[in-house]
């Protein structure tokens, strides 16, 4: 099969098949091969891995994460591209199509049934409008991940390597922080999509701690207050955690926290490391 990585290819194998983008999925394909093997590079691809990827279209990428890796569970939501992908996969055995949306199944079984259980590897090109679920859906399962490398819309990308005090820091930063390493690989033109979106993307690999080097007794009650701080940024940490009606925290409580945390009453969330979420956390067990 042709290489995908080549716009005359890819517009054959449409044409071919009469594929009408899906304007409900988000379908934007890759059409630039240096991209393609910039973001298997970034993966660090091997044979010895087993690799999710999520959405892979026509199969663009996924031929080149099937010339490197030991096997490819292919989840694609859109059943027309099924028969699409069975043709232009047809070449390689090591890979498996799932016609499935990845946020109704069970990855920690599909990491068993594959992978013996044993850390996969997630790469994909994810539709805009789904970004966030997806992602957190992966980290909050713990579904055993050596990392997740994606194409993403730019602004989220930011988002997702932000430190406090700037404008992109938010729940969505300390909760990728909490569970992985983010670094953005690479930058990537509109132009190297079909068809082409308004926004640029970035190239961003989120690894897995080993050791999680945040300690925090309660996980849950520390993204409740992250997600209370944020939801009303303007105001400040207390008031936005009183403002919240979490069970047992009201203003008292969350002024004698901050005292011993050496934090002024008038903090504001966006301020805090996360780090001292989680010992706010623990202060207000």
């Amino acid at each position: 099969m042709a290489d995908l990585g080549n716009i005359s290819n890819t517009k054959r194998v449409l044409e071919k098949y009469g594929f009408n983008f899906q304007k409900k999925f988000g379908q934007n394909f890759l059409i630039d091969a240096n991209v393609l093997e910039n973001i298997v590079d970034g993966a660090g691809i091997t044979s010895d891995d087993v690799v999710l990827e999520i959405g892979p279209g026509i199969g663009t990428m996924t031929q080149y994460l099937c010339e490197r890796a030991g096997f490819v569970i292919c989840v694609e939501i859109d059943k027309n591209l099924i028969p699409i992908l069975e043709d232009t996969l047809m070449d390689y055995e090591n890979k498996e199509i799932i016609n499935a949306d990845v946020l109704d199944l069970d990855l920690n079984e599909l990491a068993v049934r594959y992978n013996g259980g044993s850390p996969i590897k997630v790469v994909a090109n994810l539709p805009y409008y789904i970004t966030t679920p997806i992602i957190m859906g992966l980290l909050e399962s713990h579904v055993p991940l050596k990392s997740i490398t994606i194409m993403i819309q730019k602004e989220v990308a930011d988002r997702m390597q932000a430190g406090p005090g700037t404008k992109d820091y938010g729940a969505l930063s300390l909760a990728v922080q909490y569970y992985t390493l983010p670094e953005v690989l690479t930058t990537v033109s509109a132009n190297c999509f079909m068809p082409r979106p308004n926004v640029d993307s970035s190239v961003i690999r989120l690894t897995l701690h080993e050791d999680n080097p945040t300690k925090v007794k309660d996980e849950e009650l520390m993204f409740k207050l992250i997600r209370a701080s944020f939801n009303q940024r303007r105001k400040t940490l207390v008031n936005g955690l009183t403002n919240a009606g979490l069970s047992g925290i009201g203003k008292d409580e969350v002024l004698k926290a901050l005292e011993e945390m050496e934090l002024s009453a008038t903090v504001r969330g966006e301020a805090l490391t996360l780090e001292q979420f989680a010992r706010l956390s623990d202060l207000l067990m």
